[in-house]
């Protein structure tokens, strides 16, 4: 019994020293690499900077997004005259039984007929609501995709000349501090309408 706790006893040490020695020497490893990456950033000699843009202030005045709110509003109009008259039928075919039941002119059977087709006409019109729904939320979807892009290749463009290593959108409550020094909002607008001129054209 003692010789068998011997011989675990020594397997656990020779186990747990092939652990420390493979730590350490894995983290050596990795400490060099580390190393290595930050002197290839150094001698790379490229400074990190961040410039940012108001976003508020591109929705306001990058035609793009004038273009797209003109669009999306548009669609709203076109749903919401689509769900009126829907509902406006469905009004209009309630009113004609209830005023049919009250003069004593229906039997039980277009009661019942009337009813039905006062549900499906319902049903119908839930379902356009859901359809066109789901249609308006792809759209817009879609076109605030469009706009992102347009955003996205102008400043491609623009920091080939700049080397920021980041530009950010800046929206209120999300950073608490910012130098207006790298706020490039204005060159933004300017580029922005410019280059989707010359991409239109």
């Amino acid at each position: 019994m003692k010789n068998g706790l011997l011989i675990w006893n020594v397997l656990l040490t020779v186990v747990a020293g092939y652990l420390l020695f493979n730590q350490f020497s894995s983290k050596k490893t990795s400490e060099g690499s580390a190393k290595k990456a930050a002197k290839d950033s150094l001698s790379a000699n490229t400074p990190f900077r961040i410039a940012y843009f108001e976003m508020d202030s591109i929705e306001n005045n990058f035609q793009v997004v004038k273009n797209v709110k003109a669009e999306i509003n548009k669609k709203e109009d076109e749903i919401n005259g689509v769900l009126n008259n829907l509902a406006k039928n469905l009004q209009q075919r309630y009113t004609y039984f209830q005023t049919k039941a009250q003069s004593g002119s229906m039997s039980d059977a277009e009661k019942e007929a009337a009813s039905q087709e006062l549900k499906s006409m319902d049903e119908e019109m839930k379902n356009k609501k859901q359809s066109l729904d789901q249609e308006y939320n792809e759209f817009v979807t879609r076109k605030m995709k469009d706009v992102k892009t347009s955003i996205e290749d102008f400043l491609k463009e623009y920091n080939k000349t700049r080397n920021f290593s980041y530009i950010i959108a800046y929206e209120q409550g999300l950073f608490y501090y910012k130098d207006s020094a790298f706020n490039i909002t204005d060159d933004v607008i300017k580029g922005l309408n410019e280059f989707y001129k010359n991409k239109k054209g």
